[in-house]
């Protein structure tokens, strides 16, 4: 079959993963080629916020609603 008939729907948006780190490294591997992504470091930052800085060069901390965004 065509890779043309991929479902829209396989999409998935950083926001719709788990509130996990695990969820959120095979989120970002998987949408940097397969390439591991991992955590660095993480911190609390002034706002208590739990911060994770990840080898994508991003950082990336959950909101009130434990849903995932970049810092």
């Amino acid at each position: 079959m065509s890779q043309a008939f991929v479902k829209e729907s396989d999409e998935q948006w950083l926001h719709d993963i788990q509130p996990t780190l695990n969820a959120l490294v095979v989120y970002l591997t998987r949408e940097n080629n397969g390439i591991r992504v991992y955590e660095i470091k993480n911190y609390v930052d002034k706002n208590g916020k739990e911060i994770h800085e990840m080898s994508n060069g991003l950082s990336y901390a959950k909101d009130n609603d434990s849903k995932w965004y970049v810092v």
